[in-house]
């Protein structure tokens, strides 16, 4: 593999050459994660050998890797002490490379009680729209200051800048894990699921599926045997592979052709009426729908809930995930895309442009 620098100059030197002739660029990794953001127009810029890790200080608890990094070699080097990627980034594929995670902003089963991709992230490098290589943020929490354009990186779809490394605080893996499942419908087990997320519990999931709410209690072997005792429940005794699975969509439910749908809302929002399966994660707040009633209908029916649709996975790709948003927040997005790409050239999906956002 060349050297680190080499190859971050030879990414620079490409996005200036495309900036200065107008040119798109679609940024490749992994590639497991083309099918939520739509197909991107340009050259392809591949990212992939751009790997390796840069740092790790496990007695820090920070790790610093290059964004074609998979995911599997940071998690393994993390396992090695016993740590972990507190924020189960799902791979959905053996290539996922930390700068999808992070690009895509994905988070899996422990965000609601652990957090999201982007509480994690301490500082990036990137390159921005003119071809310029910028830093921002660093390895400890007290770098992180004034405006946080680290963070402002993820879930930006490499709209904003082409991720080259990425500092990362990572967290102990606990101590004692168990799954707990409990026979219920949606209704009640969304009630559930918010009575015990405001008590002193050690959970680490929740979710529903079928008939059956499932929780995960993680912490200390003796914190987690009283809450099991508390809560009673049937253990599952492949718990590990459950949130796996459930992460990785590869439960019976995500497994057909229909439209996946994912809605945000908040956790204790009641059943929402719109036909089709559902699965209920993040304790409430992540819902994913398999339906193929009309999108204005799901996207209309979640704003009246207080919440998004977004079409995760189906016939027609996603849209910029700009569609619904006011007047402010719409020129909020334009300005700051402007001042990272402002020739436009980043990652954008076909026929759309800056004054289109």
């Amino acid at each position: 593999m060349a050297d680190d620098k080499d190859i971050s100059q030879q990414l620079a030197d490409a996005v200036h050459a495309a900036a200065a002739a107008c040119r798109p660029l679609a940024i490749a990794g992994g590639g497991t994660k083309h099918f939520y953001a739509g197909k991107t127009d340009g050259d392809k810029l591949n990212v992939a050998e751009h790997r390796g890790l840069v740092s790790y200080e496990p007695t820090e608890l920070v790790i610093t890797a290059r964004a074609g990094t998979t995911l599997v070699e940071i998690e393994s080097a993390l396992a090695q002490h016993n740590q972990m990627l507190a924020f189960e980034p799902p791979h959905f594929g053996a290539g996922a490379t930390l700068g999808g995670a992070i690009a895509c902003g994905f988070s899996g089963p422990r965000r609601p009680y652990a957090g999201a991709a982007r509480d994690f992230v301490l500082g990036t490098r990137i390159i921005n729209g003119k071809g310029e290589i910028l830093r921002f943020g660093g390895e400890v929490m007290k770098n992180v200051a004034g405006f946080d354009v680290s963070r402002l990186m993820v879930g930006a779809f490499g709209t904003l800048g082409v991720l080259l490394d990425i500092s990362l605080k990572v967290l102990p893996k606990p101590e004692h894990e168990i799954t707990l499942g409990f026979a219920m419908p949606i209704d009640l087990a969304i009630t559930a699921m918010n009575t015990w997320a405001a008590l002193p519990l050690p959970l680490s999931a929740a979710c529903h599926m079928g008939d059956t709410l499932y929780i995960r209690l993680s912490g200390h072997e003796m914190g987690v045997h009283a809450a099991q005792v508390k809560l009673g429940g049937e253990r599952l005794e492949k718990g590990d592979e459950f949130w796996r699975e459930l992460r990785e969509h590869e439960r019976g439910f995500f497994q057909d052709n229909t439209p996946l749908w994912r809605l945000s809302v908040a956790p204790g929002t009641a059943p929402i009426n719109l036909p089709g399966k559902w699965v209920v994660d993040w304790g409430g707040a992540q819902r994913w729908l398999k339906t193929n009633a009309l999108p204005e209908e799901i996207i209309r029916t979640a704003k009246i809930a207080g919440g998004s649709a977004i079409l995760f996975r189906g016939a027609k790709p996603p849209t910029l995930f700009t569609h619904d948003l006011d007047a402010a927040l719409r020129k909020l997005h334009r300005n700051i895309k402007q001042a990272f790409d402002p020739f436009g050239i980043l990652n954008f999906t076909a026929g759309t442009s800056i004054a289109s956002i």
